[in-house]
């Protein structure tokens, strides 16, 4: 059965502003605490609310702005220095992308246990789990105060018992009414969410907050249990067909979706795309996504023979993510759609397991999907129908 929206909602947080609630809500910055928030001008409003609110929670907070960065483009050289300063929490308030670390790109910061992390924010956050933060790319007024002033426990609740369903699943099967019928094997991985709570070192995510997403294991690798045992030699990837009618990331920005983007997927990779222009704008995106790590490799930006690996995972299935923000809706900006309910999303390129490095990694809706969750003793579980969640 699905559940009603307005117990998410609630009316706990009128009193409070929708910067209020995130820093004592999701963040729970304390007194002392060192706080970074880089912004552009576009988002100087948001970004001096939060500079307000954590200032009176009692931090110590420096704001920087830089031009607008793009997928493609690199944080300046300041915004770097100023995270190897390590503060406590980071808001990377972007009106598209904090950017990237030029620096790390070329030579990552390595992990003792041998990860890797080509950006000084992950590498802090994820790595050495001594920071945490929260990134809005393409947030806007708007979206802030209708989006951001929930009610987090709830939310909180209905992730975690997402988490319960998934664990033991080995495959998931997502079909849609436009036509999306896709087998994702996720046999030893681990979901993750985006909850709103951010409130220890090492955790971080959106804002708005509000979903449940999943690497899918990589065509062509090792498939392992959750233990790191090799159950089988290599991975087929995910199979079918994504049909995407929402919305849909692009190297120049996000878009509702006129005519649905058909992408065909074999062992786990986009074979064919097809539609109207918003499809020939996706492969546009994805083709310089598998030229340009080649140029960077060539000029030093990217370790010698990485810029093959880069070029395949343009084409990878990185992500499956269940949207659950009761106050989101699809807008054209994917910040907000992804986590918008009866909906699910999945990203072309880079994934959140490290293991699939690519330069981009395009968000992209479907709606009303129905979801089926199959385990190793042979049963299944659907968690959506039609885009209900059957919790």
């Amino acid at each position: 059965m699905d559940f009603k929206i307005d117990s998410l909602l609630g009316n706990k947080n009128k009193n409070r502003t929708p910067a209020q609630v995130v820093v004592q809500d999701v963040v729970k910055i304390k007194k002392g605490e060192r706080v970074l928030i880089v912004a552009n001008p576009a988002t100087s409003e948001i970004a001096q609310d939060l500079y307000s609110a954590s200032s009176e929670a009692g931090a110590c907070t420096t704001l920087m702005f830089q031009s607008d960065k793009t997928s493609f483009d690199n944080a300046n050289p300041e915004v770097i220095a100023a995270f190897k300063t390590e503060p406590d929490v980071y808001f990377s308030i972007s009106n598209i992308k904090l950017g990237k670390d030029a620096e790390a790109t070329a030579n990552p910061y390595k992990t003792e246990d041998g990860q890797e992390f080509t950006h000084i924010a992950d590498y802090l956050m994820d790595g050495k789990k001594k920071m945490r933060g929260v990134w809005t790319p393409g947030i806007t007024v708007d979206m802030m105060n209708r989006t951001a002033a929930i009610d987090y426990k709830e939310m909180q609740a209905r992730c975690a018992k997402l988490g319960e369903l998934f664990r033991g699943a080995v495959s998931v099967r997502v079909t849609a009414p436009a036509g999306t019928n896709l087998l994702i094997p996720i046999n030893g991985r681990t979901l993750m969410n985006d909850d709103g709570d951010f409130s220890k070192p090492g955790t971080g995510g959106n804002i708005p907050a509000g979903e449940v997403f999943i690497s899918p294991v990589v065509g062509g690798s090792e498939l392992k249990a959750e233990d790191g045992s090799v159950l089988e030699q290599q991975c087929d990837g995910c199979e079918g067909v994504i049909v995407y009618d929402g919305s849909m990331t692009f190297s120049d920005g996000d878009s509702i979706i006129e005519t649905p983007i058909t992408c065909k997927v074999e062992k786990g990779y986009v074979t064919d795309i097809t539609g109207g222009a918003e499809a020939r704008r996706l492969l546009k995106t994805i083709l310089e996504a598998e030229l340009r790590p080649f140029v960077l490799e060539k000029e030093g930006k990217l370790p010698q023979g990485q810029a093959a690996i880069y070029k395949k995972n343009a084409r990878n299935i990185g992500e499956l993510g269940i949207g659950l923000n009761p106050a989101a809706t699809i807008t054209g900006n994917m910040l907000e759609d992804e986590k918008a309910f009866h909906t699910c999303h999945f990203a072309i390129g880079e994934n959140y397991d490290n293991d699939a490095p690519s330069l981009i990694h395009l968000d992209g809706v479907v709606r009303d999907p129905t979801i089926t969750l199959t385990y190793g003793d042979g049963s299944s579980r659907t968690i959506l129908q039609d885009g209900a969640l059957q919790l």
